[in-house]
């Protein structure tokens, strides 16, 4: 893969990502990863982005959203070959702990070359996904949250001082907004399938304290689609990222939210998600000069993840 400073699209693709293996017929499968990256090379993207290497994280990076003795158990549950984690209906393999750090680890990496300039905006391709994850609790698949732990960072690192995340998968990040919920400084903003799994995302859960306000939800009923969603964007997330001000933006990017998801009953097409990021595009421009990290999260249609993704990675490039 090129790795010149001048590409303004980074992705993070490795095949460590598919050796977490949840079980026989589990949705969260390595046949996602083996789709996107047939998608990924036919479309030319192995070769032409910018190439982010992966890394473990540490303790430290995983603290920086979750308690230790959370850390802790996820190390006594995949040491122990707990066939699920004991907080949450999440599926264990032998290699999911190194997995779910070098998922947190690479998007790590990933906010690095954004921060540095080797590229404006980032891909990470990684599983387990992550935004069901509390400080406290894994479940819904999830190990680690990745874009908590990213936007944490970011703000640690980098000096971030707002860091805005937008969830269009088609399931609530209830972990990433139990995270943030008193936090001012994160603005989390989701749409997604009510009632559904697992059933979080009120319009009336706003944030506490002095989060109050910057966590929006906009919940719809099975059959949404493009006029509900990329409505949504519009008429609520768009004016109120450009009041927040953003010096960074994060994507958990769910392709569940697409037709003909197993998991979830919205309509979104492919060319919708291309909106949608060309939405993300224009706000992380107007105020975080095109810093935007897009982090996967759901999609079990292995051929609707495959188009979907492909067409927001094409967005992102801008080519």
């Amino acid at each position: 893969m090129s790795s010149g400073a001048a590409a303004s699209t980074g992705l993070l693709f490795d095949s460590l990502y598919r050796r977490h293996y949840p079980g026989l017929g589990h949705p969260e499968s390595p046949d996602r990863y083996i789709a996107l990256e047939e998608a990924f090379t036919q479309a030319g993207f192995l070769g032409a982005l910018h190439s982010i290497k992966p890394r473990l994280a540490r303790d430290e990076d995983l603290h920086l959203a979750h308690t230790r003795s959370y850390i802790t158990i996820v190390r006594h549950d995949t040491a122990g070959h707990n066939e699920h984690l004991s907080t949450g209906d999440t599926a264990l393999g032998i290699y999911t702990f190194d997995t779910a750090l070098m998922a947190a680890g690479g998007c790590l990496s990933a906010v690095d070359a954004i921060f540095d300039g080797s590229v404006r905006n980032a891909f990470a391709a990684v599983r387990p996904p992550g935004h069901h994850v509390t400080a406290t609790r894994g479940m819904g698949f999830c190990v680690f949250n990745n874009v908590a732990i990213a936007a944490r960072y970011a703000q640690k690192v980098h000096h971030a001082e707002r860091v805005l995340i937008v969830d269009w998968d088609v399931h609530h990040g209830n972990g990433t907004q139990d995270i943030f919920y008193r936090d001012p400084s994160v603005f989390f903003f989701s749409t997604h399938q009510s009632p559904w799994y697992p059933g979080t995302g009120a319009r009336d859960e706003t944030g506490e304290d002095a989060g109050e306000g910057t966590t929006m939800n906009c919940p719809f009923a099975a059959g949404a689609g493009h006029a509900e969603i990329v409505g949504a964007f519009r008429k609520h997330l768009l004016p109120a990222a450009l009041e927040f001000k953003p010096d960074f933006v994060i994507i958990s990017a769910g392709f569940d939210s697409r037709h003909d998801d197993p998991l979830g009953r919205f309509l979104l097409k492919d060319s919708d998600f291309a909106e949608l990021t060309t939405m993300m595009m224009e706000i992380a421009d107007r105020s975080a000069n095109g810093r935007l990290l897009s982090v996967l999260e759901g999609g079990y249609n292995l051929h609707g993840l495959a188009a979907a993704a492909t067409a927001h990675v094409e967005t992102l490039r801008g080519v």
